[in-house]
């Protein structure tokens, strides 16, 4: 099974060390952010500091033309990814030994939001989601698109993953984030995850729905999950919550923005890409699920791109949609957290890793190497012996 590690420029820039340490866990590849959202980082073993400070979703090498005189264009990164970090931490892996892939975070912007609120996710109370751009407003879409493009295809880049290429909701936390003493469920995320910008208005309409009819019904639906007296059982519920042919006609509008919008990326990327470049999507099987992982069609997806990458940190289940559906030269990637203090267990990384290679994975992720302790780097090194 390939395997593959998940890097930061922070984690190899300044750390002459790292390139050599990151290859002697047995990896074939690492998977190095060229954009990514705003973040703190911690870099254990960096000789140099301990805490990274990414304020905003930044590019980590210098754009081209492309983006002159557009209002909606990538931010160049502060002192934690100054000028072409990137290109400089992936030079110095390729000089271990080691592929590099691009990671590229898409629809998850938190300072586009704060400069540009009409771009965000606006919820049935009115209320705008600055960290989730709205995919369904053309702007934004052509945007999403060329940074797909121009972020994946670094030079020497063998292929790429993109995250967060669908829709975004309210999951994946924001700064200091204070809203897990509400525990929504599938249906509840679903609900708070409708957009009613004028974009998604005009949606609505196009799928017979009154869009203002729709918001209210929306806060009615909501109601018994914020009291906590209506069980949340995911889709059923929405069918409930708003009635059979309201909630398929929102599913109609959504799941065909998110559908388009990822042919169009990855048609995007590949016309930039050289022959070979593989192209990876961060994926749910689940098509209405919203965040880092974009919920899509297994059967869709798998005709488009190359492969997807799923995370696996509870268990391979995920997997087993896409496997159904896979064509024998697909790339379906697990992706496992072992770092112990988020929730990762490096202890059991090669049971799991076959369990996942038996649901039908061919390559292995693991989050991520920069963050890891040396107890469990030392678990990866032997589980990948």
């Amino acid at each position: 099974m390939k395997t593959s590690t998940f890097v930061y420029p922070w984690d190899v820039n300044g750390d002459p060390g790292a390139p050599d340490r990151i290859a002697a866990l047995g990896v074939d590849q690492v998977t190095l952010a060229s954009a990514y959202h705003s973040t703190r980082a911690l870099t254990p073993r960096h000789p140099r500091r301990r805490i990274v400070t990414a304020e905003h979703a930044a590019v980590y090498y210098p754009t081209d033309g492309r983006w002159t005189a557009r209002e909606l264009r990538p931010y160049p990164a502060g002192d934690w990814a100054p000028g072409d970090a990137y290109g400089e931490a992936a030079e110095a892996l390729r000089g271990a030994g080691l592929e590099v892939h691009t990671w590229v975070i898409l629809a998850h912007n938190s300072r586009m939001g704060a400069e540009h609120p009409a771009t965000s996710v606006v919820n049935a109370y009115g209320d705008r989601y600055p960290w989730a751009p709205c995919i369904a407003q053309p702007a934004t879409r052509a945007y999403l698109t060329d940074l797909a493009a121009e972020a994946a295809v670094r030079p020497g880049a063998a292929g790429t993953e993109l995250e967060s290429l669908g829709w975004y909701g309210l999951q994946h936390l924001h700064a200091h984030d204070k809203t897990a003493g509400v525990p929504l469920g599938d249906a509840g995320q679903y609900l708070m995850a409708l957009c009613f910008c004028p974009a998604c208005r005009a949606g609505y309409g196009e799928q017979g729905l009154d869009s203002d009819e729709l918001a209210t019904a929306v806060r009615e639906a909501l109601e018994p999950l914020w009291r906590g007296t209506a069980d949340d059982t995911g889709w059923p519920t929405v069918e409930k919550l708003l009635g059979e042919p309201v909630a398929a006609a929102t599913r109609a509008w959504r799941d065909g923005q998110a559908r388009t919008l990822q042919e169009t990326a990855v048609a995007a990327v590949r016309a930039a890409a050289p022959e070979g470049f593989q192209v990876l999507l961060h994926a749910d099987p689940v098509a209405y699920h919203c965040g880092a992982n974009a919920g899509v069609d297994p059967a869709h997806i798998l005709a488009v791109a190359d492969g997807v990458v799923v995370p696996c940190a509870g268990g391979t289940a995920l997997l087993a949609p896409f496997a159904e559906h896979a064509p024998v030269d697909t790339v379906l990637a697990a992706n496992f957290g072992v770092v112990s203090g988020m929730g990762g267990s490096p202890a059991t990384l090669a049971a799991d890793a076959e369990r996942a290679r038996q649901l039908g994975a061919t390559e292995l992720r693991l989050y991520h190497a920069g963050l890891a302790s040396d107890g469990d780097l030392a678990a990866v090194r032997e589980a990948l012996r």
